[in-house]
């Protein structure tokens, strides 16, 4: 599990993914499927900083590395995500260099950032902070969500910000962001999802992407990108449901025309 920035870092294919389900027992399911990591989405999934800790503590009992989607570039759910026992955190809609900066530091501790001291979870709740201090900064993963316009336009400042683990592609926001919306978007999308994988993959960074469907990985490995999350357990629970209904009424109907 401690192993987890450096896998990230040293660019091995990881697939994940998104932990909406604000419950331990959606957390354990997940990482009993066999993904290599989970990532809790507090930015988008009605949760409690309390929770976050439960859920990573989930996580934690099956050796299933979870990061933490923050909900914004505050330092404070930085650290309250960290402190909690996350392996990382994803920062979403960096769209500068400073910003990507400030989320170095606050994910990190003197002299490399500024995060501050406590005696939560991850040190021990104090009895190990030392101990804690001494491999924190070498083992937290920094993951940079860039999904805006302005993102887009300043990409070769952003990956060059040093501290920045991986630089994570939001294909949704972005669509939205640079008007590319539907299939008639397409292709101004892949564009530019293609030159921010470029830019990260030229500066050695590593590059993640969010895919809603698993085939998509496939593309996005092929131009440099190794860090995948697919789709959530949300996502996950409603296609299972929706296929298992659709096969049971196939069967059924065949069961009546006999």
């Amino acid at each position: 599990m401690y192993g987890f920035r450096q896998d990230c870092i040293g660019r091995k294919h990881l697939v994940g993914s998104f932990c909406a389900i604000p419950h331990p027992v959606a957390v354990e399911v997940m990482a009993l499927s066999g993904l290599d990591f989970l990532c809790i989405d507090w930015e988008h999934a009605q949760m409690s900083r309390e929770t976050i800790e439960v859920m990573v503590r989930a996580a934690d009992v099956h050796r299933v590395p979870a990061m933490v989607r923050v909900p914004g570039h505050q330092p404070e759910a930085i650290a309250a995500a960290l402190d909690a026992g996350a392996q990382g955190i994803l920062v979403p809609r960096v769209s500068t260099a400073a910003q990507a900066r400030a989320a170095v530091r606050a994910a990190a501790y003197p002299p490399k950032g500024e995060r501050g001291v406590g005696p939560g979870r991850a040190a021990g709740y104090g009895y190990r902070i030392p101990d804690y201090l001494a491999v924190a900064n070498a083992r937290t993963v920094v993951a940079v969500q860039v999904e805006t316009a302005e993102g887009l336009a300043n990409i070769a400042e952003i990956v060059a910000v040093e501290g920045v683990d991986v630089v994570f592609v939001g294909p949704g926001d972005l669509s939205v962001s640079i008007g590319a919306i539907g299939p008639e978007g397409a292709a101004a999308l892949s564009e530019a999802i293609r030159a921010i994988i470029a830019a990260a993959v030229a500066r050695g960074r590593t590059v993640g992407i969010f895919c809603a469907r698993a085939e998509d990985a496939g593309q996005w490995a092929e131009i440099g990108a190794s860090f995948f999350i697919l789709a959530s357990d949300t996502m996950f629970l409603g296609a299972g449901a929706s296929s298992g209904r659709a096969t049971a009424h196939a069967r059924l109907e065949q069961f009546q025309q006999k």
